[in-house]
């Protein structure tokens, strides 16, 4: 045991030996890589606090009425705006880099699923970058429901499902998926698969509305 302690330290000596001749060899390549991180992070610093930081304040503005619209349920106004506020579409192609514009594909792709626009809905539900797990999931089942409503049931069925696994301890989100991936299976007469949706619901989920109805649904797979 003693031999294989030292054998290690021996080999971390001989790494750490390395590094100091590796530094020592070159010291002058090691200095300048070092000031050029220092000039990167005040660039960095200079690109955050003066350009970026800036752009999100004014994406967020400019959002505004959108989102006022979007919350009343007029998503064409929302999505398109009019010569008076920027909709979510325009405030994508200004500040799509920012979190704004980010949050704005997320407001679109629900707007053009509600307007039937469904290909325009699966690809800015696509693009967002959902950070935290509530709005992630619910944009992968809102694809869902984008390719159910073009009668794409196999690709619909993969999206609820992702949606489930995204957010299993969500009451909110894990159970309606889990609903509708059982209910592409039935129309896609996989029997098993919708079983186990259905039973899942009925195990995790016993304060969800779905929950209440999850036996009635493993009847009907196992009676198809």
């Amino acid at each position: 045991m003693k031999e294989n302690n030292e054998e290690k330290n021996l080999e971390v000596s001989g790494f750490i030996a390395k590094t100091e001749q590796f530094i020592e060899r070159n010291k002058k390549t090691v200095i300048i890589a070092g000031c050029a991180i220092v000039v990167v992070a005040l660039a960095i610093w200079a690109y955050v606090g003066l350009y970026a930081q800036p752009r999100e304040v004014r994406a967020s503005e400019d959002m505004f009425a959108a989102e006022q619209y979007f919350n009343e349920g007029e998503f064409e106004k929302a999505l398109s705006g009019t010569d008076d506020f920027m909709g979510f579409a325009e405030v994508i192609d200004q500040y799509g880099c920012t979190k704004a514009g980010n949050l704005a594909k997320y407001y679109a792709g629900i707007c053009q699923l509600n307007l039937g626009k469904y290909d325009e809905a699966i690809d800015n539900l696509k693009s967002y970058k959902g950070k935290d797990l509530f709005t992630g999931a619910l944009a992968k089942m809102l694809i869902g429901d984008a390719y159910a409503e073009k009668g794409e049931a196999a690709q619909a069925v993969s999206y609820y499902e992702k949606a489930a696994a995204a957010c299993k301890d969500n009451y909110a989100v894990a159970p309606v998926a889990l609903w509708k991936a059982g209910m592409m299976h039935l129309q896609l007469d996989d029997k098993q698969a919708a079983n186990k949706a259905f039973q899942q619901i009925k195990d995790n989920y016993p304060e969800s509305p779905e929950w209440a109805e999850a036996d009635k649904y493993i009847a009907l797979a196992e009676s198809k």
